[in-house]
């Protein structure tokens, strides 16, 4: 366990005054301005050497091992998957995602002065950490410098018995020594984080003002967050950039998973706008969860699927496949970790069957869509590409909001096996909507209205 730094003597006075005036769990600092921010979001492979076949092969296996551990956080620990620590040996408590499950990264600063800071977007978990020089025992390999508290004038610990430390989900008493509040995140692919909570100045752009957020600043991590130094969750919780902020609602609009050059814009606050054209589904209650698993699901967004349309012809599929239980299992997530949309291994299968059924090329045969990591993928005709297999219409029938997705969001292509494969993954458990199936969409998050909303646009003009 990874003990709390000794901290400057003002930064050691300041985790009191923060406390005493910060009784109430949402311990957000907003200001106006802080209301009005846009970022600009970064493809995880754009910062890679990775293109073609080999970016779908990594983002299929990056989205069965999303969904794999969304699962796990809200199931209790007999039913979850086997988590092990980097030794392998007894099962850990896992967070809410995946550390290198990656979509979306962010560029921000910490610290005043500012240092720079690259950090993953997730609306399926709350905290926000980063790797800490404070001094860090075991660190992995990140673009730019370790934050280092010592050097940061705004910087203060965090009390252990703060409601800023009880909000944590993992937060364990006998993990509590006074007067840091120490915190130990578990990933189900072996990357873990362990450190304390603190808070620090975080600027969202040049010349943008600074804001006081709480964060996890980590000491003792293994693993990796594929070219990043840390995580920014955006989910429901009162850990969450968006609770801490203080925002209403928030948006992003993703390019297109090809296209890894140019920025998907996110907009926090007031800039967060759609047209009156744009539908909108309720974001569905959180499940109760037994126990720690709680305030887990608590950080994901909910939305209901009603069905699934292919062609002309709704699916034969039971409703109950997509409802949520009160364990946490089922029903659908809307997530900017998952690339490809995870359908619940029955919806899946009755899927993947209509399309079949209604695409007028030969399945794909000799392992030709088993190296990219999709079950469903077509032959182009002889002579031509992946681009002249004709595809079905495909609508998502959400709760009072039809999703219709275009040929883009659909399949995804290998030119070079002259194959197009369905850009979607069978799951069990839960279902995911991917950020594939997102792209060239604005989707904006209305947390205040319990809303989620969507319309098709040009995502690289916004």
């Amino acid at each position: 366990m990874t003990k709390p730094f000794a901290p400057p003597l003002m930064a050691s006075k300041r985790w009191l005054l923060l406390c005493l005036l910060l009784p109430l769990p949402f311990f957000a600092v907003p200001s106006k301005t802080g209301r009005h921010i846009r970022l600009e979001l970064t493809h995880v492979d754009a910062r890679g050497p990775l293109a073609g076949a080999d970016r779908v092969r990594r983002a299929a296996e990056r989205s069965h091992r999303r969904v794999n551990g969304l699962l796990a956080a809200v199931t209790a620990p007999s039913a979850a998957p086997t988590l092990r620590s980097d030794g392998g040996g007894a099962a850990t408590e896992a967070a809410s995602v995946h550390a290198s499950t990656a979509t979306y990264l962010v560029d921000l600063a910490i610290g005043t002065p500012p240092v720079a800071l690259t950090a993953v977007l997730d609306t399926g978990s709350d905290l926000i950490w980063t790797q800490c020089d404070a001094p860090c025992r075991r660190c992995f390999p990140q673009p730019t410098p370790l934050y280092a508290p010592a050097w940061s004038a705004t910087y203060a610990n965090v009390s252990c018995g703060c409601k800023l430390c009880e909000a944590i989900p993992s937060q364990r008493p006998s993990r509590c020594p006074t007067p840091g509040c120490a915190y130990y995140f578990s990933y189900g692919d072996g990357s873990s984080t362990d450190g304390v909570l603190v808070t620090d100045a975080f600027t969202f752009g040049s010349g943008a003002a600074a804001h006081i957020l709480a964060f996890g600043c980590g000491t003792d991590n293994l693993g990796g967050t594929d070219n990043s130094s840390g995580l920014v969750g955006m989910g429901r919780g009162p850990l969450s950039l968006v609770s801490q902020l203080g925002i209403a609602r928030f948006s992003y609009c993703f390019t297109p998973f090809n296209d890894t050059a140019t920025s998907s814009p996110l907009f926090l606050g007031a800039s967060a706008n759609l047209s009156p054209a744009a539908r909108s589904t309720p974001i569905v209650p959180n499940p109760p969860g037994p126990g720690p698993q709680r305030r887990r699901s608590s950080s994901y967004y909910y939305l209901s699927l009603e069905g699934i349309t292919v062609g002309d012809t709704l699916l034969p599929i039971d409703p109950a496949v997509f409802q949520l239980t009160a364990s946490g299992r089922g029903g659908l997530i809307v997530d900017s970790g998952t690339t490809f949309t995870a359908l619940e291994e029955r919806a899946f299968v009755v899927l993947a069957r209509a399309f079949a059924a209604r695409v007028a090329a030969p399945l794909a045969t000799g392992g030709a869509h088993a190296h990219l990591g999709l079950a469903l993928c077509f032959e182009a005709p002889e002579g031509r590409g992946p681009e002249a297999v004709d595809v079905p219409r495909l609508v998502f029938h959400f709760d009072g909001a039809d999703m219709e997705l275009p040929r883009e969001s659909v399949v995804v292509e290998d030119r070079a096996a002259g194959v197009a494969c369905l850009g979607m993954v069978s799951a069990r458990g839960m279902s995911v909507l991917g950020s594939m199936q997102q792209q060239n969409m604005h989707v904006l998050y209305d947390v205040e209205r319990g809303l989620l909303s969507f319309e098709p646009a040009k995502c690289g003009e916004l």
